[in-house]
């Protein structure tokens, strides 16, 4: 049997996370029991990459640098409405 050390990806706990189900893709859920944890679920490997903070945090940066929002989109193999959604977020 192997043990697998599950961190929370918001608020890096690692003493506080159990499993909690399976997503409707079949991935694994987990909980987060942690009080100060603002996102209480997760997926450690989601299957859209627009997901990801990485992602989220390269659409500004590309945004920033002057990139269109169908280049960002084809570029990190995200759909345009990803891109929308997240610039408005960045306000």
């Amino acid at each position: 049997m192997a043990l697998i050390s599950v961190v929370c990806p918001h608020c890096k706990s690692e003493e506080s996370v159990v499993k909690n189900g399976k997503s409707a893709e079949g991935k694994q859920r987990y909980l987060c029991r942690s009080e100060i944890c603002q996102r209480r679920t997760f997926i450690l490997h989601p299957a859209y990459p627009g997901r990801l903070a990485s992602v989220k945090e390269q659409i500004v940066e590309m945004t920033l640098n002057g990139s269109g929002v169908r280049d960002i989109a084809r570029v990190l193999q995200v759909s345009t409405r990803t891109v929308i959604a997240e610039l408005k977020k960045s306000r």
